[in-house]
């Protein structure tokens, strides 16, 4: 087993945000079924509690972090505000560079932007105005629009977009993008 094992599982449920398999965390960990079991248990005994606003979710062998169960109510409304209200200006943004040079991946948005863009990509998917996808090659996950966007929008391609041939195929922008790829490639 790894060292510091408790740490790094608490770690890798807050980042990975979604239910981590036993397998996977054995492999991860380089422990087994048992001593995961008593970093769970430790875990559950740790945030499983009425002062904590984070639980252990334990279930088909997969462990997920989760809000505590009497908060639901506030967050739901919380997420229906955020969902319901107007994009702001950075969304905006973000969601016509999408539109527009789909599919994207997140270090092309950044790029273009000068920003991060990662809570940005979140409110977008969460609207369901974006969708992720993984590229083959380069194993990268990229972003276009839904057709909840095109609906929302009233078109029925992002070709109807305005100046979308031109915008689209910008040669200065795919100069700009190659540019930084070999600079990055470089270092």
């Amino acid at each position: 087993m790894i060292k510091n094992s408790l740490s790094v599982l608490e770690s890798l449920l807050l980042a990975i945000g979604k239910p981590l398999a036993y397998k996977e965390i054995n492999k991860l960990l380089e422990c087994k079924n048992d001593d995961l079991k008593k970093l769970l248990s430790k875990l559950k005994e740790k945030y499983n509690t009425d002062d904590s606003g984070i639980h252990v979710l334990d279930n088909n062998k997969k462990i997920q972090f989760v809000s505590h169960p009497d908060n639901i109510k506030i967050l739901k409304n919380y997420f229906n505000d955020e969902l319901s209200g107007d994009l702001t200006k950075p969304s905006l943004e973000t969601l016509t560079i999408i539109a527009y040079r789909q599919p994207v991946s997140k270090e092309e948005l950044e790029q273009i932007r000068g920003v991060n863009c990662s809570m940005i990509i979140r409110n977008l998917l969460i609207r369901g105005l974006i969708e992720e996808s993984t590229d083959k090659e380069s194993l990268s996950i990229n972003y276009s629009v839904t057709m909840d966007f095109l609906k929302y929008m009233g078109i029925n391609s992002v070709e109807d977009l305005p100046d979308y041939g031109k915008l689209n195929s910008d040669e200065n922008l795919i100069k700009l993008l190659e540019a930084n790829e070999e600079d990055e490639q470089e270092n």
